[in-house]
């Protein structure tokens, strides 16, 4: 019995998604450990540790992409500064949503901070198409100043 329950929860897995998280959320509620569909469900807790790394990434080179485009791209500067700057507040509270929802993510947050940089100033150098030379190799921020709502790039 208990096999024919784990499978036809695995099949709804595929079928009705919605469902299997009621199924499975009430089965780990009232302690049926036996039925889970622990592989599908393991699968989904590593991806959602995925899905914040991913959007965490994401938010951190768009942030940097608006410092880029504000403290160099001056031909566009007056006619698109307060929509840069609106955007950047947009992603400070959306990393420091993710950052509130689990903290044990601010390490990673310091482990992509180049990476996301780099990432930035290609996408950056193509919008812009400004000299190659025109952004700096490192970082324009740290951690403490990318979350500081208010300190906003200069150029060098």
């Amino acid at each position: 019995m208990i096999k024919s329950i784990t499978t036809s929860t695995k099949k709804l897995y595929n079928q009705d998604y919605q469902l299997w998280l009621e199924t499975t959320l009430e089965q780990l509620r009232k302690g049926e450990y036996s039925q889970v569909d622990w592989e599908n469900l393991l699968e989904e807790i590593e991806g959602m540790t995925r899905s914040d790394k991913r959007a965490l990434k994401s938010l951190l080179t768009r942030l940097f992409e608006h410092f880029l485009k504000l403290a160099y791209w001056e031909t566009e500067r007056n006619y698109n500064q307060a929509g840069w700057k609106g955007e950047i507040q947009n992603f400070r509270v959306q990393i420091k949503d993710l950052l509130e929802d689990s903290p044990s993510l601010k390490p990673y947050l310091r482990e992509i901070l180049d990476k996301s940089y780099k990432d930035a100033v290609k996408i950056t150098y193509k919008k812009t198409q400004l000299p190659s030379n025109t952004f700096p190799d490192a970082p324009m921020a740290n951690v403490e100043q990318i979350l500081d709502d208010d300190w906003l790039p200069v150029k060098n």
